[in-house]
C-alpha cells in the first residue's frame, strides 16, 4: 500500500468517523491520502475504504516508516485516543528515542504533550495540520442551531460555565464541564465528555436542568485535540438532564452536524455556539 505523490495526506486516525471524512474530503480536493490506524481505537469500517494500515500507539518507528513509505509530509491527527499510561505503552525504539526528545512534557496534561509531539514530528520533517483545515464544514459557527434555545437561567449557568472551564483549560486539564443553577455538578479530565455526563447525571439537583459547556484551553495548539462533540454527545447530554450544551464557536469540531442538530431538537435540547470573550465583556 505504498504511494508515489508528494502530496500525500497522512491521517493518524483515532475514532470515530472523521478520520474518513477528512480523508475523503483531502482525495475529493486530489490529494491522496494514507491512513494510520491506532489500533484499539480506529474503526476498521472507517478505514477501509482507503490507503491505510494499522500501528500500536507506541510502535513509532514502524508509524513513522509507514508514513514516509507512502510520500506523507503532512499530516492529520484525528479521532478520539485515550492516552496510555507508560506501562501500558510499551514504546519501540523509535518510540524511546522519542519519548526522550518529548521528555517532562510526556507527563504534563494532554495539551502540552500533544504539542510536543506536534514540535517533535516536525523536527522529523512532517508538517501537522488541523483536520479544520482540510473538513472545514465541521467546525461549529456561533450562534443557536436548534429550534430550542436557552433562557436566561441558562444563559447565567453558560457564564458560569465558561468561566470555569477556560480555568480548567489554562492548567491543561479539561475542555469542558456541567453547571446547573449556578452549581458546577462535574468537571472533564481524563475520563472524557461521556463519563463527565454520566456522573454529573447523578450529582443533578431538582429543578432546571444544567448545561453542558465546552471550550478550547487557552493558548491550545488548535491542530491537535480540539473539542469535539457529536450524536453520542447530545444523547448523553439528554440522558443525564441536561438542557443544552454551549460549543465554543470557530474551535469545536462538530461530528455529523445534521444528525446532531436532529437529534438536540427531538431531544428539546438547544445547541449554542458562543465566543468565551463575550463573557468577559
Amino acid at each position: 500500500m505504498s504511494g508515489s505523490d508528494p502530496a500525500t495526506l497522512g491521517i493518524l486516525a483515532g475514532g470515530g468517523t472523521l478520520p474518513g471524512r477528512v480523508a475523503a474530503a483531502a482525495r475529493a480536493a486530489g490529494r491522496g491520502v494514507f491512513l494510520v490506524g491506532l489500533e484499539g481505537f480506529a474503526e476498521p469500517a472507517v478505514l477501509a475504504p482507503f490507503p491505510h494500515a494499522p500501528a500500536r500507539i507506541g510502535a513509532a518507528g514502524r508509524i513513522l516508516e509507514l508514513l514516509r513509505l507512502n510520500a506523507c509530509r503532512d499530516l492529520v491527527l484525528v479521532g478520539p485516543v485515550r492516552r496510555p499510561s507508560l506501562l501500558d505503552l510499551r514504546p519501540d525504539a523509535e518510540g524511546t528515542r522519542l519519548l526522550a526528545r518529548i521528555g517532562r512534557a510526556a507527563f504534563a496534561g494532554d495539551d502540552g504533550l500533544l504539542a510536543a509531539v506536534v514540535r517533535v514530528l516536525g523536527e522529523e520533517g512532517f508538517r501537522v495540520i488541523g483536520a479544520h483545515e482540510i473538513l472545514t464544514e465541521v467546525v461549529g459557527p456561533k450562534g443557536l442551531l436548534s429550534r430550542t434555545g436557552p433562557d436566561a437561567a441558562a444563559l447565567a449557568d453558560i457564564v458560569r460555565g465558561m468561566a470555569v472551564t477556560r480555568a480548567l483549560g489554562a492548567a491543561d486539564v479539561g475542555q469542558g464541564c456541567v453547571v446547573q443553577q449556578g452549581i458546577v455538578l462535574a468537571v472533564e479530565a481524563i475520563e472524557g465528555t461521556d463519563a463527565m455526563l454520566a456522573r454529573a447525571a447523578t450529582l443533578r439537583r431538582p429543578g432546571p436542568g444544567g448545561v453542558l459547556v465546552k471550550l478550547v484551553k487557552p493558548g491550545q495548539d488548535r491542530r491537535a485535540d480540539l473539542p469535539t462533540i457529536g450524536v453520542r454527545t447530545i444523547h448523553a447530554a439528554a440522558g443525564a438532564g441536561v438542557r443544552g450544551v454551549a460549543f465554543e464557536a470557530g474551535g469545536t469540531i462538530l461530528a455529523e452536524r445534521e444528525a446532531m442538530v436532529a437529534a438536540a431538537d427531538a431531544a428539546g435540547l438547544f445547541l449554542l455556539g458562543v465566543d468565551p470573550s463575550d463573557a468577559e465583556r
